[in-house]
């Protein structure tokens, strides 16, 4: 069964996106893998067209938009892992080691199971901060410091999020 694309008019086989996002994947896992085993190279294609094929039917954003908003999520996260890995250096090196850990109960607004995952991701990648549990739409934070659980009380981080899930839902 073939959809119309609303953006361009024309007519679009599902099998289209499939193997675009195979591709994109593909390429991707090549990439960042390094390898040239062609045990590997298959297995790479395998899991990207069940990725893919899994995925085929997700609407909470455009395909074209997607690896954008995600590299520019990644890049963001990246520079905040680096910020407070500078802030734990400062810490462990200050001769009075001025901890003053915290468990911190968020009740996130995020609506997509996907992002609360991805959003207790990023709080553990974050130096400084843990997610020890994930209930519903609550996580249970432990910040080594008021400055560590600063991107998560100020709601950076979910709004980071919502930029990547939230406003684009059902754009397609």
């Amino acid at each position: 069964m073939a959809g119309r694309n609303a953006e361009t008019g024309m007519t679009q086989k599902p099998w289209q996106g499939v193997l675009f996002s195979t591709v994109t994947l593909f390429l991707l896992w090549l990439i960042l893998s390094g390898q040239s085993h062609p045990l590997h190279v298959g297995l790479g294609l395998v899991l990207s067209f069940g990725v893919a094929w899994l995925n085929a039917g997700a609407d909470w954003c455009p395909r074209r938009f997607l690896l954008f908003r995600v590299l520019w999520y990644l890049l963001w996260l990246f520079s905040r892992i680096v910020r407070s890995g500078l802030h734990m250096t400062a810490l462990i090196l200050h001769p009075a080691l001025p901890i003053a850990p915290r468990i911190i109960h968020y009740r996130t607004d995020l609506r997509q199971q996907a992002a609360v995952v991805l959003l207790g991701n990023s709080i553990t990648l974050t130096p400084g901060t843990i997610t020890a549990e994930v209930n519903d739409r609550e996580l249970v934070v432990h910040a080594i410091d008021d400055e560590a659980a600063r991107d998560l009380t100020s709601q950076l981080i979910e709004d980071r999020l919502n930029q990547l899930f939230g406003p684009h839902r059902g754009a397609a």
